[in-house]
């Protein structure tokens, strides 16, 4: 049975689209399929880092809540070449950028239901192992749902005072939602940082496991979205911290 993996974060600029991006990609290149659904869809961004920004695609997540189209017909397929080696796959559905599609969504909404429904035929028809739910920021509708129906809930703050306060919301309407397996990931931490530190002051503050610590680093900066970090450096630290979480998340 697949697994649905919600990436979360209590604000934004967290880097939550970009860890779930690599960690779908770093998965898939073990040999699993795995699907991506961008349902930021007031503020849509992880197409960008699998190279659909130049060609917006026509048929997306949007087009599927308005009953236009099968969530199927809006799954891309944008898996780099050595994960296809490795006999697996990555599907990205991803979230409408045009202008008046997002409008029409913060105006009209959508019925959360067939986000729940989409999740589970899009499991089916692409016979997934796997599936990420990038969600939107804070706790609304439609997050509350993806929280609720996860096998995995990975939960992305930095280390600052206000990601620390979120956070705690988080984790408590996790456990009142009996999430089976919640994992913290702390991103973004300065080099010069103490990471055992850090990671056993965010344990000891949410008593939930911290999967991985991310530290912040130039290559990243300089990367800025336009290619898949574990990819274009499979040795770096960063990337083998990935490896680390998503070992988890298989396990």
């Amino acid at each position: 049975m697949a697994k649905i993996v919600s990436i979360h974060s209590f604000r934004g600029g967290t880097g939550k689209s970009n860890t779930t991006a690599n960690l779908a990609t770093t998965i898939a290149a073990s040999g699993q399929r795995v699907g991506i659904v961008d349902t930021d869809i007031q503020s849509p961004g992880i197409h960008v880092l699998f190279g659909m920004d130049a060609r917006p695609p026509e048929l997306t997540l949007n087009q599927y809540l308005w009953g236009t189209c099968s969530i199927a017909e809006a799954a891309y397929e944008v898996s780099a070449e050595s994960v296809k080696q490795a006999n697996g796959a990555v599907f990205l559905v991803p979230s409408s950028s045009k202008t008046a599609d997002i409008t029409r969504v913060l105006k009209e909404g959508y019925d959360v239901r067939l986000l729940r429904n989409g999740l589970r035929d899009l499991v089916k028809d692409l016979n997934l192992d796997f599936i990420f739910v990038d969600t939107h920021p804070g706790l609304n509708e439609e997050t509350i749902l993806s929280i609720g129906i996860s096998n995995i809930l990975i939960i992305i703050l930095r280390p600052d005072r206000q990601d620390f306060q979120g956070t705690a919301v988080t984790v408590d309407l996790a456990q009142k939602l009996k999430v089976p397996k919640i994992l913290v990931v702390v991103n973004r931490v300065l080099p010069q940082s103490n990471l055992n530190e850090i990671r056993q002051r965010v344990e000891s503050k949410y008593n939930v496991p911290v999967a991985g610590v991310l530290p912040n680093c130039d290559e990243m900066m300089q990367l800025a979205s336009s290619d898949l970090f574990c990819l274009r450096y499979p040795s770096h630290p960063l990337t083998i911290e990935i490896q680390q979480v998503a070992a988890q998340i298989i396990s």
